[in-house]
């Protein structure tokens, strides 16, 4: 995951933590995860509206 190995992926979490708090981060989890559906979402859309018009 981007040469990312497991202490440093610790310490990015000790640092979130420290940061956001821990009852703020299933909430920053939530919302990105809600980001990425629509995201990828969006991606979709319009390859389909593309492919009806031309039809």
């Amino acid at each position: 995951m981007f040469g990312l190995g497991w202490p440093e992926i610790v310490i990015i979490a000790i640092v979130a933590i420290l940061i956001f708090g821990p009852k703020k981060i299933p909430e920053l989890g939530g919302v990105l995860g809600k980001s990425l559906k629509n995201f990828q979402e969006g991606m979709k859309k319009p390859n389909e509206d593309d492919n009806s018009e031309q039809s």
